[in-house]
């Protein structure tokens, strides 16, 4: 597996750009809630698609807003994207959604951008964030409009606090940003939902993979991937035990 320096620009380039048109959008537009939402999706995977086919024209792309072309498959080289990662809180005017661009390469999350145009800031695989202390006690994630039952009964056993939060995205960059701990999730996601932010987690050194410890692979026939965990090293254990132990 390589990975070129140039796709890790071009993913965070092309991330932040995409972040800027929504608020551009959000600010102009007149548009609120699902309008604004649907505006956005459309916005954002225009200009992804658009400049991912004229940068990188040999590899395939696989997006949230696309109709699924399967001769992707067969590439070693797929970018992975959501062009609006947490529509709702979009349109909600919160500035917990993002934009995911993320390059996988023969199944594995390589490369990742996360933009949180809200928060005026772009995370990538290609620049780590070291990692914050701890904090005390440890701050779990979870969805801030239907908390999985799983998560909430890890959070129990762990001693953990409750920290809802919006999108996927949203929620992994504030393990990588040090404001949360543990972010377990068993509701159900895609692979645009994940990649992104998995290439940015990994980089900067935290844990991540499904809930019974096997790895995230990517560019499958079936895009939907049901559960992960994103922790700080020290969790990995102690989550994937308590888990192991609820659905046993």
């Amino acid at each position: 597996m390589t990975v070129e320096e140039s796709d890790v620009r071009l993913a965070e380039r092309l991330a932040t750009e995409a972040g800027e048109i929504l608020l551009a959008l959000r600010r102009s537009s007149g548009l609120e809630g699902k309008e604004l939402g649907k505006a956005g999706d459309e916005a954002a995977n225009a200009l992804l698609i658009k400049a991912l086919k004229a940068a990188r024209p040999d590899d395939a792309i696989l997006s949230e807003e696309e109709k699924d072309n399967l001769d992707r498959l067969s590439s070693k080289r797929v970018w992975i994207i959501d062009p609006l990662d947490g529509t709702r809180e979009y349109g909600e005017d919160r500035t917990d959604w993002a934009v995911h661009v993320a390059l996988a390469i023969d199944g594995v999350a390589a490369v990742g951008a996360v933009a949180l145009p809200g928060l005026g800031m772009t995370l990538s695989s290609g620049n780590p964030v070291p990692l914050s202390p701890p904090n005390t006690p440890p701050l779990m994630l979870v969805s801030r409009t239907r908390p999985a039952k799983e998560a909430v009964e890890v959070a129990t056993a762990l001693g953990a606090e409750l920290l809802p939060m919006g999108s996927a995205g949203a929620k992994a960059m504030a393990v990588v940003r040090g404001e949360a701990d543990i972010y377990l999730h068993t509701g159900g996601q895609y692979e645009w939902d994940n990649c992104a932010p998995i290439a940015v987690a990994q980089a900067a050194g935290l844990h991540v993979s499904r809930i019974d410890g096997s790895p995230l692979v990517y560019n499958n026939a079936d895009t939907y991937l049901p559960d992960l965990l994103i922790c700080r090293p020290e969790w990995a254990g102690p989550a994937l035990a308590e888990v192991a132990r609820l659905i046993a």
